[in-house]
């Protein structure tokens, strides 16, 4: 393992799923050192949503408060599970389209040294539709990822 005083802080994509929770449990058991870490999730403009058709313009305020409240909640959460998994962590919370994008660009804004993330597993014809965040943040970053998976997949 590199000299972790050198090395930059763990950025953990969490979305608040069983498959994000297990990704900072095993983030705990396979990178224990004393970097920090910091726990980013990312929500989406409804207009980046597909089928969704709503200009950001015609959405209201209120709403998108109520989507930042969540997103800011959801940090806290993984926080919260990250301090139990040994981390000194802290939040942060971006708008970004794609998901994936932006977890790769947090990442090199803050110098991390690696990205974790946990995918759902999409099937198929799920990925087809939906993508996949977890390869697209494996596909474009430049730093290690630790993908993990629920069990029984």
């Amino acid at each position: 393992m590199t000299d972790t005083n050198s090395s930059g802080p763990i950025l953990i994509a969490y979305d608040g799923s069983d498959c994000s929770k297990i990704a900072i449990e095993e983030a705990g058991k396979q990178l224990r050192d004393d970097r920090r870490a910091v726990v980013l999730t990312v929500w989406e403009p409804l207009d980046a949503v597909p089928f969704w058709g709503v200009p950001m313009a015609t959405m209201p305020s209120e709403m998108t408060e109520q989507v930042v409240a969540r997103a800011n909640e959801v940090a806290e959460e993984g926080v919260a599970l990250s301090g139990r998994a040994g981390f000194d962590a802290e939040t942060r919370v971006e708008l970004g389209a794609p998901v994936w994008a932006r977890i790769v660009e947090t990442a090199e804004e803050i110098g991390a040294s690696v990205i974790v993330l946990g995918s759902h597993g999409r099937s198929s014809v799920g990925y087809a539709v939906m993508g996949s965040v977890a390869t697209a943040v494996a596909h474009h970053a430049k730093i290690p990822v630790l993908i993990t998976r629920e069990s029984g997949d």
